[in-house]
């Protein structure tokens, strides 16, 4: 743990993402919209002018993303591939059949998760019924349309 905050797990790519992410706003766009803001600040009465209002907001909002990152970057523990064949850990791919279909997942951290990519957090309730798991078992997950019964067909 570091400044007594809990690490945060997250695969190897996905911290590759949030630092490329975190260079791209820090070094490009935070400073094109200091200048744009300063710009707009020389234009003049403050109250009135639109342009500075947008880009001070936009810059409160861009600041916060830039904190939140580097936060996320700082208490990054990249999971370590996992040895076991066959067991459903961080940045594996596991694939699960359920009423007769199947279907993929990649297990990530909080902060990569994408459903609709099928990319899926260790944390979710899918993901915690998972992890640990091997090939041929099965997992309930609670559902808002009930329980959901997968069957681990494969790990990668």
């Amino acid at each position: 743990m570091q400044n007594g905050f809990q690490k945060i797990e997250i695969t190897k790519e996905g911290l590759g993402a949030l630092v490329k992410e975190y260079e791209l706003l820090a070094n490009d766009k935070r400073p094109k919209l200091v200048d744009r803001l300063e710009n707009a600040r020389q234009q003049g009465d403050l109250s009135e002018n639109h342009d500075y209002k947008t880009a001070r907001e936009e810059l409160e909002f861009l600041d916060g993303r830039i904190e939140e990152l580097k936060y996320v970057i700082d208490n990054a523990q990249v999971a370590k591939k996992n040895g076991k064949t066959g067991v459903v850990a961080i940045g594996t791919t596991v694939t699960v059949k359920t009423n007769g279909h199947k279907n993929v997942f990649e297990l990530v951290g909080h902060w990569e998760a994408n459903p609709a990519n099928k990319k899926i957090s260790h944390s979710s309730p899918l993901g915690m019924a998972l992890m640990g798991k091997k090939v041929g078992k099965k997992v309930e997950v609670e559902a808002p349309a009930g329980k959901i019964i997968y069957q681990i067909i494969a790990v990668e």
